[in-house]
């Protein structure tokens, strides 16, 4: 390397950090920029919680099972990988929400669990009379006058009341953050609804004028029309990990070592790593979960807002069986849990028909969901307990007279990062002071600006924008 090449380390090689190292050298390539990259991670492979499990013509997801369709940096990423034909859609079906015993289908028209028809909503046996009318209030009731941040469920439980929020809400936005609604932050997940509701008064008339009509999709690989409003691959997402890893340069990439401490040295950064080694950097995009990033620049005090953001635990149980032993089937692609139903589960996905591609013909696979915040304690339990309770919860609303003939455990303990209410300005002060007093320094993946698989793309490839803009390339 000449004295003028610049050296720019990546930390971390999950989603968002394979990312940023593939689109950077990509960039370096393109512009022949005098520009040295290097991934450091600290586990044996890349690809962080996207992993995928295969065995004899099942693709078992073990982390996140697709991305959202419209969100197209995902799919684009594919596309650099050279997987565009691999991109299948999603099977579509019923989804349900169980309340106490009893499966109910999602009311038509709901989006995020907020209503934008009357009429379903009207008939669902789901809510009281006394529920459908407080809910009705969000009619008249006026905007918030919470002008900073708030929680999720304060925020709703406003317009909706309990019954609405607890029954169909929290499902469905619990779920996709693994988080507690009363303590999540509105601005920092869905800030859309805030904007709508400030403009409309009504949350439920501002969805219905705002809400595009949905078109549908044409598969990846028939062309035929779908309206499945997901994505994935036929080899599972860890194809896509595999496939942009092969693309990196060669030497590139360190695994099996970790960054312990990051110093400012003049106009450079000293990485200290592991096995003991130092490295040298202009640069750094750091794409490591946020208690790890506090504890390599633990000398900053203002990463210390870090230690108290709280991360989740959770596991998801995936069970395959002959078809023919599920005796009491149901016309779906999965279900969501009230958390008030006294349910171990909080979501099932039948995956054999959400993702006919990745179970063998004749079989039948169900991914289930165990852990949310306050109920964390089974996720640790032995693989037997919670096969034993996950076949428990399954029975009482199907009937499967056998043991499973594959199991696929896999916990994430403390791997969900919760965006809690003050989660925008906390990040805001953090970024201003990192821009302060570490330049050059940039942050990307689930613990800072969106938690999903193209949020965390997203975010790897703006890292690369502000890396180049500060080495004035």
């Amino acid at each position: 390397m000449n004295i003028e090449n610049k050296k720019v380390v990546v930390i971390g090689g999950g989603i968002a950090g394979i990312t940023a190292a593939y689109y950077l050298q990509k960039e370096v390539k393109e512009k022949n920029l005098p520009v040295e990259t290097m991934l450091i991670e600290a586990s044996d492979r890349l690809g962080g919680k996207v992993q995928t499990y295969t065995e004899n013509g099942y693709v078992i997801e073990k982390g996140p099972d697709s991305f959202l369709a419209r969100k197209m940096s995902a799919s684009r990423l594919a596309e650099e990988a050279g997987l565009k034909d691999q991109l299948v859609n999603n099977g579509t079906g019923k989804s349900y929400i169980l309340v106490k015993d009893k499966l109910y289908s999602m009311p038509g028209g709901a989006i995020m669990g907020i209503p934008t028809k009357i009429a379903p909503f009207a008939m669902s046996g789901m809510f009281s009379p006394i529920g459908k009318l407080r809910a009705g209030g969000d009619f008249i009731l006026p905007p918030s006058s919470v002008k900073g941040d708030q929680s999720l469920g304060k925020f709703f439980r406003r317009r909706f009341g309990n019954e609405v929020v607890d029954h169909l809400i929290e499902p469905l936005l619990s779920g996709i953050y693994a988080g507690d609604i009363d303590q999540m932050s509105l601005l920092s997940t869905f800030p859309q609804f805030y904007e709508i509701e400030q403009k409309y008064r009504s949350l439920i008339l501002g969805m219905k004028k705002t809400t595009p009509k949905p078109k549908p999709t044409k598969t990846a690989t028939t062309g035929k029309k779908s309206s499945g409003m997901f994505l994935s691959l036929k080899g599972g997402l860890e194809s896509l990990i595999h496939a942009i890893e092969a693309k990196l340069n060669p030497g590139s990439v360190v695994k099996g070592v970790s960054v312990e401490k990051v110093e400012q040295n003049g106009d450079h950064y000293t990485l200290h790593l592991s096995s003991g080694e130092e490295i040298k950097a202009d640069s750094i995009i750091v794409c490591v979960p946020h208690k790890q990033t506090a504890q390599i620049f633990s000398q900053y005090p203002f990463f210390d807002p870090f230690h108290n953001v709280p991360s989740t635990s959770v596991a998801n149980v995936a069970l395959a069986f002959p078809e023919s032993v599920i005796k009491q089937d149901i016309d779906g692609t999965g279900f969501i849990i009230s958390r008030d139903s006294g349910y171990s589960m909080t979501a099932v996905t039948w995956t054999h028909k959400k993702w006919p591609h990745s179970v063998p013909k004749g079989k039948a696979l169900l991914r289930c969901y165990v852990g949310r915040p306050g109920d964390e304690e089974i996720v640790s339990r032995t693989d037997e307990e919670i096969v034993e309770t996950v076949l428990k919860d399954l029975n009482k609303t199907m009937n499967i007279v056998s043991a499973p003939e594959l199991t696929v455990i896999t916990r994430w303990h403390d791997s969900m990062p919760q965006y809690t209410v003050g989660h925008k300005e906390r990040m805001r002060d953090i970024t201003a002071k990192m821009r302060k007093e570490l330049p050059g320094v940039f942050l990307a993946g689930a613990s800072y600006e969106g938690l999903g698989v193209p949020d965390c793309i997203d975010q790897g490839e703006a890292a690369v924008k502000r890396v180049l803009g500060y080495l004035k390339f």
